[in-house]
């Protein structure tokens, strides 16, 4: 399963209908917690999500709408006897507070946490051969502090044709092994993979929250089939999100189309605006893919492979 489960959308006020911000995808057997703000203990309630789900924390940045939630989710872990370990992204220059966020539990920390930071311009936090999912990379956006948006990259694979196998006379454990070995010996004659499978592009997911316009930004969003992005401001106030380092729903909507993303969720919303579907005006008139104005408790799935 492959699904994105909203617990907040409100941006640095929470409002009687949006919590402080909160993300949780299913990706396959891997969960990723992205910016658990205040509250983010209760929504995941609410939303059915478990402690013991969470197996990557990927926090974008030290504003407390994003990370006042962390010490929540560390003593759920901790109180749900998680042992499992729970890898912590964040950008270096904040692991001051990170370690005060989590200071309450020094051995749980030690015996469970993995802290892999991010720095540089762009990371790789987990690689397509050695976990499961596929590549984690960290890419620098542009905010009043440093800021991180993550993006998730499967490795491009191969589809089998039921036809092109039965044609073959490919079946039962003769497809595993072609599958691992590439190639296989039967009657005599020689299979290929590539004789009885097409390519499958592998998905991309990109969360990218808090930033101005900047390269970073079209590096997490190219061809990403889910993008998940700040669109705090309406374009009337596009001078204010300058200014404090966000985007607007137009920008956010651009973006997408610029980079050829499949579905496009906007979030993270000023207190100021009392329509959500102001949002979706905005970004219909430059985007027309898959687009969801996110609420709190919104479920999404990630939309099937493109052939």
């Amino acid at each position: 399963m492959r699904e994105l489960i909203i617990l907040g959308t409100a941006s640095q006020v929470p409002t009687r209908t949006r919590n402080h911000n909160g993300y949780f995808l299913r990706w396959d057997e891997t969960g990723f917690l992205f910016d658990p703000g205040e509250g983010t203990q209760r929504q995941m309630t609410f939303a059915g999500v478990a402690a013991g789900d969470i197996h990557r924390v990927c926090v974008t940045h030290f504003h407390g709408d994003h990370c006042f939630g962390l010490p929540g989710a560390f003593s759920r872990l901790a109180n749900d006897r998680v042992e499992h370990p729970v890898h912590c992204h964040f950008p270096m220059s904040g692991q001051p507070l990170f370690d005060r966020l989590c200071w309450t539990w020094p051995e749980y920390r030690r015996r469970v946490l993995r802290e892999e930071p991010a720095w540089g311009e762009r990371t790789v936090l987990a690689h397509e051969s050695t976990s499961d999912f596929g590549r984690l990379e960290a890419v620098r956006l542009s905010h009043g502090i440093e800021s991180y948006g993550y993006r998730l990259t499967e490795p491009d694979g191969r589809r089998m044709l039921p036809d092109k196998l039965a044609a073959l006379g490919v079946t039962g454990p003769h497809i595993s092994e072609l599958q691992r070995e590439g190639r296989i010996e039967l009657d005599g004659e020689t299979v290929t993979l590539e004789d009885v499978s097409a390519p499958r592009p592998g998905q991309a997911f990109a969360f990218v929250m808090d930033t101005r316009l900047c390269d970073g930004v079209y590096a997490l969003a190219d061809h990403a089939d889910m993008l998940v992005i700040e669109s705090t401001f309406l374009t009337e106030d596009a001078p204010l999100g300058a200014e404090h380092g966000h985007l607007t729903a137009r920008q956010a909507a651009q973006v997408a189309t610029d980079c050829g993303v499949r579905t496009l969720v906007l979030t993270h919303f000023s207190q100021r605006y009392s329509d959500p579907a102001a949002f979706e005006r905005e970004a219909r008139e430059v985007f027309d893919g898959e687009l969801y104005v996110a609420e709190d408790l919104m479920r999404f799935p990630v939309p099937k492979r493109a052939h």
